[in-house]
């Protein structure tokens, strides 16, 4: 965000008080606004604050929505391999490609799709291995799984 905010503080300046406009701050603010999105959106999974639907989950029983939570942790986590493995394709791809007015491969934008992709996955298995054990830890003292909003 500091980045941005100088690179657009630039933009500004170099408008109205110069009156010479960089043309390479546009290209910068796309490459950075990749940058903060998809990390965020990794955060997103991580802190499970991502956008979701849950009433259908909260409206079964115990059981099952530890099952249902299972098998959307398990989506997202086949969700962030295919992103992963999809964006390293994409960054062979545009590896030749120089962004306009940044002079550096057009890979440098889908890097962190890639990284996001991959942080997905890592995430969403912690996820489901936290699931899985804190099931098997109940099943050994004879309690009902955790299956709470934030779970």
């Amino acid at each position: 965000m500091a980045f941005m905010l100088a690179a657009f503080g630039w933009l500004v300046f170099g408008r109205y008080v110069l009156n010479n406009t960089p043309t390479w701050v546009e290209q910068l603010s796309l490459v950075l606004i990749c940058y903060i999105v998809f990390l965020g959106a990794a955060a997103g999974v991580r802190e499970n604050t991502h956008l979701k639907v849950s009433f259908i989950c909260q409206a079964m029983p115990a059981k099952v929505q530890w099952v249902l939570r299972l098998a959307v942790d398990l989506a997202v986590c086949a969700f962030g391999v295919v992103m992963f493995f999809a964006c390293l394709e994409l960054m062979a791809f545009g590896w030749d490609t120089k962004l306009p007015m940044l002079q550096v491969p057009e890979s440098v934008r889908t890097l962190p799709v890639a990284i996001c992709g991959a942080l997905i996955c890592l995430f969403a298995a912690a996820r489901v291995l936290g699931r899985l054990e804190r099931k098997e830890a109940s099943e050994d003292a004879g309690i009902a799984p955790r299956s709470g909003i934030g779970d």
